[in-house]
């Protein structure tokens, strides 16, 4: 498979190197400087910065070219990339995050938020990851807190307000931590908590390259949970 890849950070370079080791070819990078042709790609796969995504991804469109995304703070943009890959037939798969283990967290967060939706606990939610990421608080907290909101008596969720019907997400920057996810269930008596803990990029760049062996060939918009059958 001819795989492009928009933006060529730390992410990009990960996703380069597994996609190599799997057997397929980079075929362009695309950074801050835009000199290469992604047009032979049969996939192109997105990490370039919040500012840069939607324009990144509408040119491989263009190109009809399939994308897998992973670049969070861009989301306001994302229901007009989903409209434009159904209107230009091409597939189009977002994650906030493309850990095989973090998807599964997904499935365990949301199993255990409709259990303790019946009982009294109030919910923490916390994130900690590496100094230099731009957005604050992660695209994976931000999943976790929707899915704790659609099962529970929160309203919305917020990184300052203290209110009853508000789930607050404790943000941290720090060091180089890849990724530590933390949802807690608290009572006078007792605490409940689940917790995922990435050791290294080369998770998130495994999932994002089986993301795109799976989507190459396909039009339509889907997730991780299409990508690993688990709903």
């Amino acid at each position: 498979m001819k795989i492009a890849l928009l933006g060529y950070g730390k992410m990009g370079r990960a996703v380069e190197s597994i996609a190599i080791k799997r057997g397929h070819t980079i075929v362009s990078k695309i950074d801050l400087i835009k000199n290469n042709d992604i047009s032979n790609a049969d996939v192109a796969v997105n990490f370039s910065t919040p500012t840069s995504a939607f324009q990144n991804i509408k040119e491989a469109f263009n190109n009809k070219i399939s994308v897998v995304s992973g670049t969070t703070g861009w989301l306001s943009d994302l229901e007009k990339i989903e409209k434009l890959a159904i209107q230009e037939n091409v597939g189009f798969l977002y994650s906030s995050n493309f850990s095989i283990g973090v998807n599964l967290f997904f499935q365990l967060n949301k199993s255990l938020s409709k259990i303790m939706r019946s009982y009294n606990y109030s919910t923490e939610l916390s994130e900690i990851h590496h100094s230099s990421k731009i957005d604050s608080p992660s695209g994976t907290a931000i999943y976790l807190a929707k899915d704790i909101i659609s099962n529970s008596n929160y309203k919305e969720w917020s990184t300052e307000n203290d209110k009853k019907e508000v789930l607050k997400i404790k943000s941290f920057r720090e060091g180089d931590s890849s990724g530590i996810h933390n949802v807690s269930y608290n009572s006078e008596f007792d605490k409940i908590s689940i917790k995922h803990e990435s050791h290294s990029r080369v998770g998130y760049a495994l999932g994002a390259v089986i993301a795109a062996e799976w989507i190459n060939g396909k039009n339509g918009v889907f997730s991780m949970s299409d990508v690993l059958n688990i709903k």
